[in-house]
């Protein structure tokens, strides 16, 4: 498997998949290398993008893999590549939230994560913040 840093290139397909954020901001992370792809057999299989929270702090916004390659690796060989970056610019911590309803917050403490507070939007499923001393 390859991850790497994506470029303007994957803008289009990640454009079309990423259902979360608008095109332009999208483009603003790739520019800014905030944005990284896992390849497998030539084909991007799985994308992770983050931003600063408090303009200092890594938070990952979206660690998404396309269905029929979930549950072989390709998410923990994602969030181990990005946590090797953030540490290696000298961040100390990252930060993450999910959905109480969804089971990603499971994927993340047997990472290592822990839970560090949590915002209860209206009409919304509790958002579970955490964080991991890198």
């Amino acid at each position: 498997m390859e991850i790497r840093v994506a470029g303007q290139g994957e803008l289009p397909f990640l454009s079309s998949r990423d259902r979360h954020i608008e095109r332009g901001e999208l483009e603003t992370l790739l520019s800014l290398g905030r944005v990284m792809v896992a390849r497998e057999g030539g084909e991007t299989v799985g994308w992770l993008r983050w931003n600063l929270f408090w303009d200092n702090t890594p938070f990952l916004n979206l660690l998404f893999v396309l269905e029929g390659r979930r549950g072989r690796g390709v998410g923990t060989a994602l969030l181990a590549r990005w946590e090797e970056q953030m540490k290696g610019a000298g961040h100390p911590l990252v930060l993450t939230s999910t959905l109480s309803s969804e089971g990603a917050q499971h994927f993340y403490r047997r990472r290592g994560y822990t839970d560090a507070g949590a915002l209860l939007l209206p009409g919304e499923a509790l958002e579970i913040f955490f964080v991991k001393a890198i």
